[in-house]
């Protein structure tokens, strides 16, 4: 893929986002793709199962905003910096709505093949998403 392709991917795969459609965001994936994440438990592989880890994070962030902070493309790999935000509205890791907001930064570091993406890992915050939606304490220092 041209850095161009790719650039352009990323946009369509934010739009995916925005519209919090797990089968498009899935797409993006290669049918075989492995995905490394907290929030997906560990690694998770094939698009199947990548969309339901969408689909849950959609669901339980029905408001979920993507905004693009950068995006550093090489070759056949790339690294998209953005910030989530969103409200915690729907079951969470197997745990009721708590009603509370999150905002975190994220980089997802992917290795890119023939136009989809075969190898993901997501680098975020996770015990501080926990601490904002309510569903960790933490004793104030």
């Amino acid at each position: 893929m041209t850095r161009d392709e790719v650039a352009a991917l990323y946009v369509r795969r934010q739009e995916a986002h925005a519209r919090r459609a797990a089968d498009e965001a899935a797409g993006f994936h290669a049918e075989d793709g492995v995905v490394e994440s907290p929030l997906a438990g560990g690694i998770v592989t094939g698009r199947a199962a990548i969309e339901k880890t969408y689909q849950a994070f959609f669901t339980a962030f029905p408001d979920l905003q993507t905004e693009t902070d950068d995006l550093l493309i090489d070759g056949d790999h790339a690294a998209w910096f953005f910030t989530h935000l969103g409200t915690e509205r729907g079951e969470f890791m197997g745990l009721p709505p708590t009603g509370k907001a999150f905002r975190a930064r994220v980089v997802f570091l992917s290795e890119l093949r023939d136009g989809v993406i075969v190898r993901e890992r997501r680098i975020y915050d996770f015990t501080g998403v926990l601490v904002q939606i309510g569903l960790l304490k933490i004793k104030p220092v």
